[in-house]
């Protein structure tokens, strides 16, 4: 099993920056691909980005491409995501997660943290 714990989110004004983290517990994540998904209120959870178990290939949403980066730290078992020039409807509660062939879908996903809430305020 792999606990997963974000951290990172806050209010921020429209423009500004926020870096989210997410640190796993019970296993090493060095062979899990970490996905990052956000739930805004009513909708439904959508993809935001991923990032290899090597860290060397990510994929981005096109509504956060250029805008967010997402690494990850193997020897400190972390995933980050760097969120900049945040949109006030980039306001959600993000969550990391972990796969061992995660592509985009939440389904793929079995391992999930309890989310960060983001709030961007224009």
């Amino acid at each position: 099993q792999v606990q997963l714990v974000e951290s990172g989110g806050g209010l921020v004004q429209a423009g500004g920056s926020l870096r989210l983290s997410c640190a796993a517990s019970g296993r090493t994540i060095n062979n899990y691909v970490i996905g990052w998904f956000r739930q805004a209120p009513g909708k439904e959870r959508e993809f935001v980005a991923r990032i290899s178990w090597s860290g060397t290939i990510t994929y981005y949403a096109e509504s956060v491409k250029g805008r967010f980066t997402a690494s990850r730290d193997n020897a400190k078992n972390m995933a980050y995501l760097q969120m900049n020039s945040l949109k006030p409807e980039d306001t959600a509660l993000y969550s990391c997660a972990a796969a061992t062939t995660g592509g985009s879908m939440v389904v793929q996903y079995p391992y999930w943290g309890q989310g960060t809430q983001v709030t961007v305020s224009s």
